[in-house]
């Protein structure tokens, strides 16, 4: 799987309403501790559901998105080590997936 799709994956299920409210909440402002976060606006909820769909994802994708300049990919990269790791063998295959 490819970084790439996800993020097309989560530009679909953008909202502008839940972004700008996001922003507010999180305090994004100048100056305020979320002064960098850029949201899509996609709730936990659903960020949750589609761990599942990406649990193939490998070690190095799940840290470019780690990197990502927006929060819900952040997020759905920390989602997806929590759930490599609660149900993980040890070991690690060959492409570097649990």
């Amino acid at each position: 799987m490819r970084v790439k799709t996800i993020h097309n994956d989560l530009m679909l299920l953008a909202n502008k309403e839940i972004a700008e409210h996001s922003q507010r909440f999180f305090k994004t402002g100048k100056g305020e501790y979320g002064e960098s976060d850029i949201f899509l606006g996609i709730r936990v909820p659903v960020l949750r559901k589609l761990v599942n769909k990406y649990r193939g994802i490998s070690l190095e994708e799940v840290s470019k998105l780690l990197h990502s300049k927006f929060h819900e990919e952040r997020l759905l990269a920390v989602l997806i080590l929590v759930h490599l790791f609660k149900n993980r063998s040890g070991t690690l295959d060959e492409s570097g997936t649990y």
